[in-house]
């Protein structure tokens, strides 16, 4: 099912659930390679799962394929996923803390771009408490 709304695409295929803000100054590939990273977190997708054919996923989402293609060389790239020549792309048998290590990096890298942008550390550490899930 694809439904765009408000220039957001929301995108369900059995266990996968995706939505991408095609207004956000974060590239599509990015928002993609995250989402897929949050889901094996979850445990939604599993070890050795296959994930969708970059054509239909591309397709589904009515969105560029070279965009999917660089997520799923992003993922590769840091052994997210491997690919098998003629089958498709499927889920590593990585470990929950690699792909958190993964997470971690993003934010400390974040975290830094706003210190040197003058926001101090309690600052953060209120932005941090005020998250809900």
């Amino acid at each position: 099912i694809l439904t765009v709304l408000a220039n957001t695409v929301h995108y369900i295929r059995g266990a996968f659930m995706f939505d991408l803000d095609l207004q956000s100054r974060t590239p599509i590939y990015e928002q993609l390679y995250k989402k897929i990273i949050e889901l094996i977190i979850k445990g939604v997708i599993k070890e050795h799962e296959q994930l969708p054919s970059v054509r239909s996923l591309a397709k589904d989402m009515n969105i560029n394929p070279n965009t999917v293609a660089k997520a799923y060389q992003e993922l590769e790239r840091n052994k997210i996923i491997y690919s098998v020549a003629g089958r498709g792309s499927f889920v590593s048998g990585v470990h929950e803390t690699t792909v958190k290590e993964y997470i971690f990096e993003d934010f400390d890298k974040a975290s830094l771009e706003a210190l040197k942008a003058g926001i101090t550390k309690d600052e953060l550490k209120d932005r941090i408490d005020g998250v809900n899930i």
